[in-house]
């Protein structure tokens, strides 16, 4: 019987991870799948979040060229004066109904290793991949937030254990997308018996995989598993920042393979300069949502009690931005640069959010796609119709 190699260097899984474009920088929405998306902020006009909301930005990104989705796989909110992140949508229905609904777009699913029996994963994420003829990818975490595997009953690992059990469930998905069938599965924290999957993933090869593991071992499981790996960006240099994409691409090349490096951000972008940096101020400062940015940093025991007060206060600024990433404030041609910056220092994409993705996405599809495309870093047509 032969085995199809999922992991194989093929022109499907090619075309998986280009996302069917010739763009040299993938741009894709991170985080709409819940309330406030990734902007901690009290502002009216904040994202709520809602189904309808979702399937009309999915809609409206799909026809503008958008090559992703990517959802926050988050269980449990952070409170605060907005419930920040209070009310959201499990990632894998999200992304099969998204799918059923676009011809061209990619749509991620991010999943627990640890909440979710890999055998019943791989079976969903199968259905969603059918649903959209191959454009279903999986984003894979081992999660940190001890209160949402509280809610399940689990208990959270060791940070090394975690990436542990993370193997093995990442080799019993690839196992079960592969056309082997009545296997068997042991390992030091699963043991599978009979295993049969059918339908395999649609056309032959699986699913896009990618990790943002922030440590070395998460960085080190994602090159050995994954496509794509997020990377924090400098917010010093971006000689730094490609700096750290080279190591991650020279460290896949190293074990013979190849990886995509990824970052995320968020855009604040206005007609000018001034209106931009003006409306950043106001949202991320002036109205940010302090008492949930102190309460996710709680969480993560940063707390003018553990570290000092200058290192605490530019955690608490950078997490209204965004929860991390990279700022990118200015007028179209501004953004247009940095974001084409980021692709000449290596970057193979970048997961972007706003405070309303619905209402600064068709500024952005008018005014800054069409200046990338003129720079080179992004292409009129795909190499696939769907």
């Amino acid at each position: 019987m032969s085995v199809i190699p999922v992991d194989a260097d093929n022109a499907l899984l090619r075309e998986r991870r280009a996302m069917y474009s010739d763009n040299a920088l993938q741009i894709g929405l991170f985080g709409p799948n819940c309330s406030s998306g990734r902007a901690v902020t009290t502002v009216p006009e904040r994202w709520t979040g809602s189904w309808a909301e979702n399937l009309a930005l999915a809609r409206m990104a799909d026809e503008a060229g958008i090559d992703f989705l990517l959802p926050i796989g988050r269980w449990k909110g952070y409170g605060g004066n907005t419930d920040y992140q209070g009310e959201t949508l499990e990632t894998i229905n999200w992304a099969s109904g998204l799918l059923a609904s676009t011809q061209r777009i990619t749509v991620f699913g991010t999943v627990h290793a640890p909440l979710f029996n890999p055998i019943i994963a791989a079976k969903k994420m199968v259905t969603a991949d059918h649903i959209g003829s191959g454009r279903f990818g999986l984003n894979i975490v081992v999660g940190w937030n001890e209160g949402e595997f509280e809610m399940f009953g689990i208990e959270q690992r060791e940070h090394e254990a975690r990436y542990d059990f993370a193997q093995e469930w990442i080799d019993a998905i690839k196992l079960a997308w592969s056309d082997r069938e009545d296997f068997n599965f042991e390992g030091k924290f699963l043991k599978l018996k009979g295993i049969r999957a059918k339908p395999k993933p649609y056309g032959g090869t699986r699913p896009v995989i990618m990790n943002a593991g922030a440590s070395a071992t998460g960085q080190a499981f994602a090159i050995r598993n994954c496509d794509a790996f997020f990377v924090r960006p400098s917010r010093v240099s971006l000689d730094e920042t490609a700096q750290r994409i080279t190591a991650v691409k020279k460290a896949a090349w190293d074990l013979g393979r190849e990886i995509g490096v990824y970052t995320v951000g968020v855009i604040t972008c206005k007609p000018t300069e001034k209106a931009a940096k003006d409306y950043y101020q106001h949202w991320s400062v002036e109205v940010a949502d302090w008492t949930a940015v102190d309460s996710i940093l709680a969480i993560k025991n940063i707390t003018p009690e553990t570290v000092p007060m200058e290192e605490f206060n530019l955690r608490r600024r950078q997490y209204t931005e965004g929860m991390g990433g990279l700022s990118i404030v200015g007028d179209p041609d501004q953004v247009a640069k940095q974001l084409a910056d980021l692709s000449s220092a290596g970057l193979t994409g970048i997961a972007v959010s706003g405070v309303n993705y619905l209402q600064e996405l068709p500024f952005f599809r008018d005014e800054v796609l069409p200046r990338l495309q003129r720079l080179g870093v992004r292409s009129r047509t795909r190499t696939r119709a769907m």
